[in-house]
């Protein structure tokens, strides 16, 4: 299933503005086929003998699979400036389960002119919108371009 975004034509670059949120749904599907595209093989996302007897009961999402959806996130926001630029730093809180439903949401947390542009960071996380959990927290980067700066830039 393709991941849903709200979508806002100006980057978010004022401290307080909202990142468009993405949302995707988590699926046997979805795990199978990262686990082919990344050849991360471990039994947890796929064998459901194995990973019952783990700390997580079942199967679950590969962690990288869960963060795409911050990076998604800030591709929809900041576009080539996060391709080139772009910077996280977060922690990983809990598992993500087939079925689960997972939204990402984002913030502008700062905004700093450097002699490389303008820097703005963002308060990200992911949770699970079934059950209000906390997937992914933590901080995304991105340093923008002078043509993307726009009237803020200085």
């Amino acid at each position: 299933m393709a991941a849903e975004a709200d979508t806002d034509s100006l980057s978010p670059r004022e401290v307080g503005d909202a990142l468009p949120k993405a949302r995707r749904a988590i699926t046997r599907q979805t795990i199978d086929a990262y686990r082919a595209a990344s050849g991360d093989n471990n039994p947890l996302h796929y064998d459901d003998e194995f990973a019952a007897t783990t700390q997580f009961g079942g199967v679950i999402a590969h962690g990288m699979l869960t963060l795409a959806l911050v990076a998604e996130m800030m591709t929809r926001s900041y576009g080539r400036d996060w391709l080139s630029s772009g910077n996280l730093r977060v922690r990983f809180r809990g598992a993500a389960y087939p079925g689960d439903v997972l939204e990402a949401t984002g913030a502008v947390a700062k905004r700093e002119f450097t002699v490389t542009g303008l820097i703005v960071t963002c308060n990200v996380e992911v949770r699970s919108a079934h059950n209000d959990q906390r997937i992914i927290t933590g901080s995304a980067s991105v340093t923008l371009s002078p043509s993307t700066q726009g009237e803020s830039g200085e």
